[in-house]
């Protein structure tokens, strides 16, 4: 679920001890500023009009077929090379040098990826949030996806090795169990009891991917087997209850948050604001007292989408989750029994991203309800354009660049590119209202690297050229900020030079 803590507080079990990681798990320090902790008492983010009742969709534009995008012309278009005249050489050197630098650069300064030894399956290694000292099943899950695009199959195996052996909740009383734990310590140890969709489907996508690159190997490395064992997890999940504190593996320790922050470099500086400000830190102590939990499955049926979370007490959706371009393989690569879920699904995401963006802006929220109206934050204000909503535009443009099935995301594209050139390029602000109102001052290069592979669907143009060009000169993330804009920028590197790509063989 996320990439700084932005919204990762709200994936956990129970509101208490979800919004507790608000405290533990900070934001990252440029945004700490802007996301202060809420009490405890306070409801979970986004929960504020818990009266509401979605509505039926009613009838939602179906897309059949294989549509007139790469996956049917088999051209996979490199905009570099179309917009700013970037050749083939010249992109793979990119590519090289952004993966190099973020998997085995300084260890101090440049990487995010890290070996931690190995067990009777092989390698492990984990990629982490530096700013926040974990590893997250968002981050795992997109190493993943980078290495099998590039053919990295060690790097590949040790992250699958590693999320397997740590994050995979396999204590039957844990009502999250069989899901992976969202957020846990580069030591294997656990930040938290509950799951987050994100990385379960990028799992899936990316082992999917390695059955068909590598050949399905046996053990953890049956790719195509553990891959389908996450979609019917996702999908079919029993409802259950139980009362935490829970645990991860059957023989650990119950899972209780701790009296002081993990130690990160965001709680350092945020210890130090609050001396400066005179104020207590840290703000509040957790409430560990028992609390009940009920967790089903990663989707709502009724609407045939992802869910924001497992947890049933916590309702909505998240469009940056939203991934039509995956839902269309699962439909045809996956468990044979929810193969018309996934086809339905990848169309009603589509049309996700009409209801939920600003007509005006073309900018999503990071949370909505299923039937598309506004959710409100803990302060009675409209769920805003946040962390999350970064990747918005990068899940419609590949669906377009892929399937080239829905003419509206064209719309969408042109609409978010306009808006957030009109606000500069190298000065736009990472938050806003829908209607285009700055909620930060701080500028992430992460952003502008998602907004780029909107020139997918985007009418060619100055904007397009624009955001690409930036992506191109921009700088590979250093220091403690570097895991979510690094990922960001190596993805969109990937998808804008044509090397992310429906991987249906080995390579060639």
């Amino acid at each position: 679920m996320a990439h700084t803590t932005r919204r990762r507080a709200h994936s956990g079990m129970t509101a208490a001890v979800t919004l507790a990681m608000l405290a533990f798990v900070a934001p990252t320090a440029a945004r700490a500023a802007q996301a202060a902790p809420p009490a405890a008492s306070t409801p979970p983010p986004g929960t504020i009009d818990t009266g509401h009742t979605d509505k039926p969709l009613g009838q939602i534009k179906r897309f059949p077929g294989d549509g007139a995008g790469a996956v049917k012309t088999g051209h996979y278009r490199n905009l570099f090379a179309e917009q700013i005249g970037v050749s083939e050489a010249q992109t793979k050197a990119k590519l090289d040098a952004v993966f190099n630098q973020l998997f085995y650069g300084d260890g101090q300064e440049e990487r995010i990826y890290f070996e931690s030894g190995a067990n009777a399956n092989g390698p492990l290694a984990y990629v982490t949030d530096w700013a926040n000292n974990d590893a997250r099943t968002e981050g795992m899950s997109y190493g993943m996806m980078i290495a099998v695009q590039l053919g990295k199959k060690r790097e590949f195996d040790a992250l699958w090795n590693w999320s397997k052996t740590h994050m995979q909740i396999t204590d039957p009383k844990n009502p999250s169990v069989g899901y992976f734990a969202w957020s846990m310590g580069t030591d294997g140890s656990p930040r938290s009891v509950g799951a987050a969709p994100d990385g379960e489907e990028f799992y899936a996508m990316a082992l999917y991917f390695a059955a068909r690159r590598w050949g399905n190997g046996t053990g953890i490395y049956a790719y195509q087997a553990e891959g389908d064992a996450i979609l019917r997890t996702m999908r079919h999940h029993p409802v259950m209850t139980a009362t935490g504190p829970f645990r991860i593996h059957p023989g650990d320790k119950p899972f209780e948050m701790p009296a002081s922050p993990w130690p990160s470099i965001n709680n350092r500086a945020m210890a130090a604001q609050a001396a400066k400000d005179g104020k207590p830190w840290p703000p509040y102590r957790p409430d560990n007292r028992p609390r009940q939990a009920t967790v089903g499955p990663m989707v709502d049926e009724a609407h045939a989408m992802i869910r924001f979370v497992a947890e049933t007490s916590v309702g909505g959706t998240d469009a940056s989750y939203h991934l039509p371009a995956f839902y269309e393989l699962w439909s045809r690569w996956g468990p044979v029994e929810d193969r018309a879920f996934w086809a339905k699904a990848a169309d009603v995401s589509r049309d996700l991203f009409v209801r939920v963006t600003d007509p005006r802006t073309g900018l999503a929220p990071d949370r909505s309800h299923f039937d598309g109206t506004t959710m409100l934050t803990r302060d009675g204000t409209p769920d805003p354009f946040g962390y999350d909503s970064w990747r918005t535009v990068s899940n419609w443009s590949v669906d377009y660049s892929w399937w080239g099935k829905d003419a509206r995301q064209r719309v969408l594209s042109d609409r978010i590119q306009t808006f957030l050139a009109g606000q500069g390029i190298d000065r736009m602000a990472d938050r806003y209202t829908l209607d285009g109102k700055p909620l930060s001052t701080r500028h992430s290069p992460g952003m502008v690297a998602a907004t780029a592979v909107g020139a997918f669907a985007a009418t060619p143009g100055p904007h397009s050229r624009a955001f690409l060009q930036a992506l191109w000169d921009m700088p590979v993330p250093t220091g403690e900020q570097r895991y979510f804009d690094g990922m960001l920028q190596l993805m969109s590197l990937m998808h804008c030079s044509g090397q992310f790509r429906v991987v249906d063989g080995p390579a060639s």
